[in-house]
């Protein structure tokens, strides 16, 4: 596997990834009624910020990562970025390498730290991913995501200096 920078080609491949994701409805706070277009809008970064993916060694998109600045002006030295990985290649460490790959690209951007401003607290996985990868979770909002089986459920803002 392989992390680079994303090109117009990738979206074909990137949106079923995308639309899975929202659809199910349990890890990200975009609207799974969103059409391939503002889907695309939304996940496809422009510059300062990044779009990548993380290709297997036939060319295969495994998983996708979006990053950039957290916030704009006198918030912009901080980053955030969001992943999103194929059903089909969960658990083969796509996920890690795609966060990896962010920190890395954020440090080099010269970003003093990331901010995860929304990881539902019932994505477990990915909540002991970031913690093993030195985020901290410095707060939760109560019920503040709508999850389709658990019902309301907090929204973890996980942070970690660079």
């Amino acid at each position: 596997m392989r992390i680079r920078d994303c090109t117009d080609a990738d979206w074909r491949h990137i949106w079923p990834i995308v639309e899975d994701v929202i659809t199910a409805g349990d890890t990200f706070v975009y609207d799974p009624a969103w059409p391939a277009e503002v889907a695309r809008k939304v996940w496809m970064e422009r510059p300062p910020g990044r779009t990548s993916v993380a290709v297997d060694d036939d060319g295969t998109v495994l998983g996708t990562a979006k990053m950039g600045p957290n916030r704009p002006g006198p918030g912009s030295h901080v980053a955030t970025a969001s992943f999103m990985v194929s059903a089909a290649a969960r658990g083969r460490g796509v996920g890690r390498a795609l966060c990896e790959d962010a920190l890395d690209w954020a440090r080099r951007a010269g970003f003093a730290a990331m901010q995860f401003n929304a990881v539902a607290e019932t994505n477990t996985a990915a909540v002991a991913l970031y913690l093993r990868l030195g985020f901290t979770v410095i707060g939760t909002v109560p019920e503040s995501f709508a999850h389709p089986t658990r019902g309301r459920v907090g929204l973890h803002v996980m942070h970690r200096f660079l």
